[in-house]
Parts: structure tokens; sequence; C-alpha cells
């Protein structure tokens, strides 16, 4: 071997140089949401940055990206392989998704990806028939303090998961959008973070969930359909219960997230939790208590899709795990919002 490359050496042949890892081409379209930033995208390891459409006009762009007029032109771009959608309208981005799926792009959604259980379920009628591959946004439950509580409950650290308790409480804010069709409304928007939770951490699906909603307290010159709060009771289906409270009444001017967050899953041999947005964690079981938890490595959900996508890496969860939280959501809405409550009001 080294008597080979002393003759290439000698003959100035340059032996060849390893191949760049692949990269897949992402198109950003809108900004109604987390959308996948540009700075994440300047050294990722496997996805670049080619195209945007619907972006700030401020939003600095790299040299080579395409700044597009419209999702339709973007889905022309043969440079896009895969778009990530915070479409303007959450309403529209069912529709947006198929029409990427159809154009033969893989689509990363962000949340609530669809406001019925039908447009769900046509859209993933559309990966199937395209061959391309449909994702939420979906890595709540693979936030750091969240990650550890995952990793401990799935070990047994408190044995069978009996009660999950969450809430989600963000502040209101004049900007707070009171058409549903915007952001697809508190119970799913800000719900689908719970929901994620019960499953996700506490590791037990939901069987079925009963929900209740409220435009009480909010200001006077707020009309239009928004809620200002939201409960939701479930069933899991080991037989156990979990209770999830929703609102965006998070006082401002405080040192509390913006998305106060609270977790306690509860089971046969203790308890664990985290609170105020994972400042406090903490394992509780017999004549023992963990305070705090050790630190987890957190996952971004954008990173698990493209190396899923580039390389065949696993994703941490099926893509009906993946979506289960917001089909039951979808569900629960739909059969809330067809009889009327005094709640709704």
């Amino acid at each position: 071997m080294v008597a080979v490359l002393f003759v290439v050496a000698a003959l100035g042949v340059r032996a060849a140089e390893p191949a760049a890892p692949k990269k897949i081409g992402v198109g950003l379209y809108g900004a109604n949401g987390h959308q996948v930033t540009t700075a994440k995208l300047a050294n990722h390891p496997h996805a670049r940055l080619v195209a945007v459409a619907g972006l700030r006009a401020t939003t600095t762009l790299s040299e080579g990206v395409t700044r597009h007029a419209s999702l339709e032109a973007l889905l022309a771009d043969p440079t896009v392989e895969l778009v990530s959608l915070c479409s303007p309208r959450r309403a529209d981005q069912a529709r947006d998704a198929i029409r990427g799926l159809e154009a033969g792009k893989h689509i990363y959604a962000e949340k609530p990806a669809a406001l019925t259980e039908t447009e769900l379920d046509q859209i993933l009628a559309a990966a199937r028939r395209s061959g391309k591959q449909f994702h939420e946004m979906a890595g709540t439950a693979f936030a750091p303090s969240y990650a550890i509580m995952r990793r401990l409950v799935s070990e047994g650290a408190v044995g069978e998961v009996i009660q999950i308790f969450v809430q989600k409480s963000y502040r209101y804010g004049a900007a707070r959008s009171q058409d549903e069709a915007i952001d697809g409304g508190m119970f799913l928007q800000v719900g689908i973070h719970a929901a994620r939770l019960v499953e996700h951490v506490g590791g037990v699906r939901i069987k079925s969930i009963a929900g209740w909603e409220t435009a009480f307290g909010k200001p006077a010159k707020d009309a239009g359909e928004g809620k200002i709060a939201g409960a939701a009771q479930a069933e899991l289906e080991n037989g156990g219960i979990a209770t999830i409270i929703i609102n965006y009444l998070n006082p401002p001017g405080t040192t509390l997230p913006h998305g106060n967050e609270t977790l306690r899953v509860f089971g046969t041999t203790g308890f664990i939790e985290s609170v105020d947005g994972g400042a406090r964690t903490r394992l509780v079981t017999a004549g023992r208590i963990v305070e705090p938890l050790a630190a987890a490595p957190a996952l971004d959900y954008f990173d698990a899709v493209a190396a899923h996508l580039v390389t065949g890496t696993a994703m941490p969860l099926t893509l009906d795990e993946e979506l289960h939280p917001l089909r039951v959501l979808l569900r629960a809405r739909e059969k809330m919002r067809a009889a009327p409550s005094e709640l709704r009001k």
C-alpha cells in the first residue's frame, strides 16, 4: 500500500478526497410559527438552505439562497427537497402540505399540522401516494428537562404510570390572534404540547379525551372566536388518567417562561416532575428524593428528520406516535364544538 501511494505521488496524481456528506436542500415557507432559522441551517450536518418564500423581507440570506415570490415558485424549484411549512394561515397548511407532497417534496410542518382529522388523513394519503415523508414539528418531549423524564419513566423509575398532570400557560398579549384560522386556536396550538407530554414523556397513549374551553375574562375589545382557557380529561390506554389545563393567563412582567409549563407523572412507586418550564425537576420515590434531575441531551426534531432523510437514522418516534396527540385533540375538539356548552360562549 505504501508503494502504491509513493507511485501515485511520484506521478503527480492526487489521491481522491472523501466525498462531501450529502445535505438535503431545504426550502422555508412562511414565518407563522417556529420556523427553522437560517442560522441553524448555516452549518447543518445534513441540511442546507436553498430557497425561501414568505419570510420577512428583513431576513438575511446567504449567497446562493433563492427568495421566491410564492409557495408555488418554491415548490417548482428543483433544488428544494424538503419544505419547512409555517403557513401564514394555519387553516391553509394542510392544503399547502398536500401540494408540497404532490410536488415531490418532503414536508416538515408547524403545529397543528391540520385542523381536522379528515385533513390529517388527507395529508398522510398524499405522502403515501408521493412516496415522500411528512412530519410535524413534534419535538416537545425532547427538550432537556423532558428528555430525562422520558428516559426515567421508560426505565420504570415511577413504576406503572397511573396519573399525569400537565399545565401549559402562555402570556396573552395584544398580538394574540382572535382568528383561529391563523394559529389553529388555543385548544390545538397550546393543547398539542400538553398531549405530547402525556404520551411522549408519560409513555402511555391517550384512549379517549374530553375537552372544555372558555372565552370568559378575555378583554372585551378582543372580539372573535379566540379562547383564553381550556381543560381536558383523558383516559389512558393502560387504565390510567390524565388532566390537562391550558390557557393564556401567564402574567406579564415575571421571570416565568413565556409558555409556563408543569408536568407531573405519578406512578405506583413514586412521581417525577418538571415545574416552571424546567426550572425545577425532581424524582420522588419511597424514602428518596432526587433533585434536580441529571441533564439529558436535548434533541432538535428537525435534526432528527434531516438525519433520517439523509442517512436513514431511525426517528425517535414512529409517525403514528408523532401524530397521535394531534389526532386525539382533533377528535376532542370536534366533539366539544358539536355539543353546545356555556364554557364556550
